[in-house]
């Protein structure tokens, strides 16, 4: 794709996000069952904050993220590209707001992320967003000249291999001897091929946003060629304290995982 059409697509992202972003700060609050029961507590493990550290949020959102790392003791600088995310995070943050520094950033754009500030961070974070973004090269590439030498990169993103819209999720009954048993499967239609196609993110949501499956392989081999070697992965699944709220919640399904989480570090 040459820039010009890259520079295009970009720039319908940042309009559909702005767009959503509203109605996606009312929906997630201080975080959806996603963030609070599998993300968050997957993430932080693998942080291992002990307080002081210095954070880079990339895609922040509504900065719910940031605000449980401030809580835990990190200063952290949050980024979105999403003017209103912007907007609507430092209205929610009534707490730690002296060591949350919000930013309008595109993680697109390499010169807008070195601008943060080189060999900065102890380690950067990007909670279920790289399979929003056009083109993840641009942040891999400055990602090395952003974190200190011990420094990690942790994300995290919808399952490439169970949650796309190429994934269909059911529900079968069995009687078996007189018992009915439900069982919940995901069928998977296309996997290997990177594609971008508009979808809900959320029920109700103003404009379908686009999403830009990458298989594992491509996702990884992108952070490797930036000069990561993966430290750790985890595919977490909800547990018994989920609360389904409607009968395709991914609440229902204990044993498929919906999200996969990596940390990475410099080779």
């Amino acid at each position: 794709m040459s820039d010009e059409n890259w520079q295009a697509l970009s720039s319908e992202v940042h309009d559909i996000w702005n767009q959503n972003a509203a109605f996606w700060d009312d929906y997630m609050g201080e975080g959806n069952q996603f963030q609070r029961l599998i993300i968050g507590p997957t993430e932080e493990r693998l942080l291992k904050l002990k307080g002081e550290e210095q954070i880079l949020d990339i895609a922040c959102g509504n900065g719910n993220f940031a605000r449980r790392l401030a809580a835990l003791g990190a200063d952290v600088v949050a980024c979105d590209f999403s003017e209103i995310f912007i907007e609507r995070a430092k209205l929610r943050t009534l707490e730690n707001a002296d060591h949350i520094d919000y930013r309008v950033v595109d993680a697109t754009q390499r010169d807008q992320l070195l601008a943060l500030g080189e060999i900065r961070f102890d380690a950067v974070t990007c909670n279920m967003a790289l399979m929003d973004m056009p083109n993840i090269e641009p942040l891999l590439d400055c990602l090395p000249h952003l974190l200190k030498p011990r420094g990690c990169f942790i994300f995290s993103v919808m399952h490439p291999c169970f949650n796309s819209v190429k994934a269909t999720m059911s529900i079968e009954e069995d009687d078996r001897e007189g018992e009915l048993v439900t069982r919940y499967a995901v069928k998977v239609s296309g996997y290997m091929t990177p594609f971008a196609r508009k979808g809900l993110g959320v029920l109700g949501q103003p404009s379908p946003h686009y999403s830009f499956h990458r298989p594992i392989s491509v996702l990884l081999n992108a952070c490797f060629n930036a000069g990561f070697v993966l430290d750790r992965i985890e595919e977490p699944c909800f547990g018994a304290d989920a609360q389904p709220n409607r009968p395709f919640s991914w609440a229902n399904y204990k044993d498929i995982p919906p999200v996969l989480v990596a940390r990475l570090r410099l080779a």
